[in-house]
């Protein structure tokens, strides 16, 4: 210890003894050791400052682009066969001529309908005294639908995509 406190010391201690209420550094000029009162210490309102570092912390942040290894996409297309029954529907026409030999006294009779039958009348002019119109025949149109069962064989295509990852480093985990 430095002579000044013990000086210090042992005033301290003697004004303890004695009683008394103030304290050494009232009444004594003591310096620190950079010869600064040690009074002006603890008062606030002296002007004394000392500089205090104010600190700021920055991040930085980067990043870096890995190869963690490759991809290999592959296709395979499958051919698979199948067979369709796949009806093939055609109309056939049934014609059949029907004599009526029948004069008529309007103009052309129109073309009717009876059932699935289509009538189409057939006129002949005739030289008579009188003219007139003969039905000579009717022709009778019958259509029929029939269906003939038939089977294709087509080709379907199906693709298939797999895809498998190589890493370069196995201790790497996939990102």
């Amino acid at each position: 210890m430095s002579k000044k406190t013990d000086k210090l010391k042992s005033e301290f201690d003697e004004k303890l003894r004695e009683g008394h209420a103030s304290s050494p550094l009232e009444e004594r000029d003591i310096q620190d050791e950079y010869g600064r009162d040690e009074r002006e210490k603890l008062d606030v309102d002296i002007a004394y400052s000392k500089t205090i570092p104010v600190i700021e912390e920055q991040l930085h942040v980067d990043k870096e682009v890995r190869d963690t290894g490759n991809v290999r996409v592959a296709k395979e297309v499958h051919r698979d066969q199948v067979d369709l029954d796949l009806p093939i529907i055609h109309e056939e026409a049934e014609i059949e001529r029907v004599k009526v030999n029948q004069y008529v006294d309007t103009p052309p009779p129109p073309v009717r309908y009876e059932g699935d039958k289509m009538i189409i009348p057939v006129l002949k002019e005739v030289l008579v005294v009188e003219k007139r119109l003969l039905v000579v025949e009717e022709i009778h149109v019958t259509k029929r639908r029939t269906a003939e069962p038939n089977t294709e064989h087509v080709e379907l295509l199906r693709e298939e995509i797999r895809v498998e990852r190589k890493r370069s480093n196995p201790d790497e985990r996939p990102r």
